[in-house]
């Protein structure tokens, strides 16, 4: 299983699946992070957190461990 954690600088993906439950889930869903969603790594702060993407035509910053939730193919 790949994460959206796991994707390098300058890649796209595909969200498959979302993880975690309630709030977190809801969060993650409300910025645009559903399933089908194409994501684009832009970059990934100095020390790794958090990562800039591009989704659904505006720019989102995540964090690694939300990012970890997010099952991309």
């Amino acid at each position: 299983m790949k994460t959206l954690r796991d994707v390098k600088i300058g890649e796209h993906a595909v969200i498959e699946r979302l993880h975690g439950e309630g709030a977190i889930k809801r969060r993650i869903m409300d910025m645009g992070l559903t399933r089908g969603a194409e994501v684009y790594v832009r970059k990934v702060a100095p020390l790794g957190d958090p990562m800039e993407l591009t989704v659904r035509g505006y720019e989102l910053s995540v964090r690694k461990g939300d990012a970890a939730l997010i099952e991309v193919r």
